[in-house]
């Protein structure tokens, strides 16, 4: 299984700051154009324990998904492990694939990261936080690895 590089941790900690910092600011808003003109301690309360949650899920999520983030890509299969508080596992076989393609938002690029969606006919499967070049490289192998499969798949199917 392979991780991630340092990059990515930059990128993941950008943008769970710019999502708190967001959070916060509407919950900022709620305090001060309801809570605090009516005077609702209750509000106030449930206010501040979202704050602090928001915070240190800013400050700790971050290093749990790049700890727990892995992938393996075989001749035969892709295999995906991410998460935080739950991880989850994907499992997607080559021949499934239909199609790939690279992604960079703008925090990606500042970090030099990108994803890699993989379209199967159940879905997408995104390796997500991968060096540019890694992503480039990945893409272009499983679409050789797709074509491959598939004039195989025709040739038996004329036989």
């Amino acid at each position: 299984m392979e991780k991630l590089s340092k990059r990515a941790l930059g990128c993941m900690y950008t943008a769970s700051i710019i999502g708190a910092v967001i959070l916060l600011g509407i919950i900022a808003a709620l305090n001060i154009f309801v809570f605090f003109p009516y005077g609702v301690t209750v509000g106030k309360i449930i206010s501040l324990v979202i704050a602090i949650i928001v915070v240190a899920n800013a400050a700790i999520s971050p290093i749990f998904r790049y700890h727990r983030y892995s992938y393996s890509i075989t001749d035969e299969f892709i295999d995906l492990r991410e998460g935080y508080i739950f991880v989850e596992r994907n499992i997607v076989p080559i021949e499934r694939l239909h199609k790939m393609e690279t992604q960079r938002g703008p925090i990606d690029r500042m970090f030099k990261v990108a994803k890699v969606i993989v379209t199967t006919a159940g879905g997408d499967v995104v390796l997500r936080f991968l060096d540019e070049e890694k992503a480039d490289f990945i893409a272009e192998n499983l679409g050789r690895r797709v074509n491959r499969i598939a004039a195989e798949q025709r040739e038996s199917n004329e036989n």
